[in-house]
């Protein structure tokens, strides 16, 4: 059973994230909770202590949507326990990650972390709820931008029931949603925004994200087209449009988009790269071949080559054509050189000048 300590840190976690609990479920190894919308996170106290039949019963307690379990720990789960909840897109929080949450939230204390001085001014009022808001947006992003999506969309709908008129707030819970393969329920947030705000960019941009999560490519296409004839010309915009377009072989197109996009960004490689596939998919062999080595000669290198080839369905580079994957640092030394033994003339003592015999 879990510890005292560890169940009252759970406890405060759950309270700091907003989260609202339907069920709550104590295990050999920690605590179980199932969340109002569906969501299941697991808390471990010691991972050491938790079995692969343990993890493949929470992957089934999590039902069709796997994605909606969450396992955290303060330590460290073994590769064998992680990989059957990361192979079905739940999401794992441990160690260091685990931390920074707790911390992030106040909760270092639990952690062993030194209690901080009493301020000795006077302490003030709380400011308005926008700089709760901010932090709780901060704390969004940051998951998002981990990877994390399920503690991310827990945040975002934070900030959102704080100022519901808030529509970053709303549009980042779209996008949580859609990260976590829940396209119905970010489609359905995404047209709430438009409804209130037709011309918002998040929004019109996570609902074409939708679109092509979805297989309807060029339902995508056009949405990121409208996005850019409004005005909306970001390179997340026209870096998305490229992608569908690649997606959908139309590589003609794509170079234009590419070729938008390198006028910004002349130095960077891995736009030469692309640039290059698309002189390739377009008959432009010689000069895919030359966009190619100037993107290798910006500093490409074979791995994230050999990644974007892959993606893009070209043949693998070959690797002595290609730069390698780390330069040396420091020039090779010379070998010293070994003086070689004298010869046996060169051994041989001095023989004196002929001449007479002194008196």
């Amino acid at each position: 059973m879990p510890s005292p300590a560890f169940t009252e840190l759970v406890g405060r976690l759950i309270e700091a994230m907003g989260q609202q609990m339907s069920a709550v479920r104590p295990t050999p190894e920690g605590l179980v909770l199932t969340t109002g919308d569906g969501f299941l996170y697991a808390f471990i106290e010691d991972p050491t202590q938790l079995s692969l039949a343990a993890v493949e019963r929470l992957v089934a307690d999590a039902g069709p949507a796997p994605i909606k379990l969450a396992l955290l720990t303060p330590g460290r789960f073994p590769l064998a326990l992680s990989q059957p909840v990361l192979e079905r897109r739940g999401s794992v929080v441990e160690a260091g990650r685990f931390s920074e949450l707790a911390r992030g939230l106040g909760l270092g204390s639990y952690l062993g972390d030194e209690p901080r001085a009493e301020p000795t001014s006077p302490p003030r009022r709380l400011l308005p709820s926008a700089r709760q808001l901010d932090e709780v947006m901060h704390r969004a992003r940051t998951w998002y931008d981990w990877g994390v999506p399920a503690l991310a969309l827990r945040f975002y709908r934070q900030a959102a029931a704080l100022k519901p008129e808030f529509l970053p707030a709303r549009a980042g819970v779209g996008r949580s949603l859609a990260a976590l393969g829940l396209f119905d329920e970010a489609d359905g947030v995404f047209g709430e925004i438009l409804a209130l705000a037709p011309d918002d960019p998040e929004a019109a941009l996570g609902r074409a994200a939708v679109f092509g999560a979805r297989g309807h490519v060029d339902d995508e296409i056009r949405a990121y087209r409208a996005l850019l004839d409004r005005g909306a010309d970001r390179l997340e915009v026209r870096a998305n449009l490229v992608a569908a377009l690649t997606a959908a072989h139309r590589w003609g197109e794509a170079k234009t988009e590419v070729e938008a996009m390198i006028a910004g960004r002349r130095d960077d490689p891995q736009l030469r790269f692309l640039h290059a596939a698309t002189l390739w998919k377009t008959g432009a062999t010689a000069e895919g071949d030359r966009e190619r080595d100037r993107a290798r000669a910006l500093g490409l290198l074979i791995d994230r080559e050999r990644a974007l080839a892959e993606h893009l369905g070209l043949p693998p580079p070959i690797a002595s054509n290609v730069r390698p994957t780390a330069a040396p640092t420091t020039a090779p030394k010379r070998p010293r050189r070994v003086p070689r033994p004298p010869s046996k003339k060169a051994r041989a003592p001095a023989k004196r000048p002929r001449g007479r015999k002194p008196k």
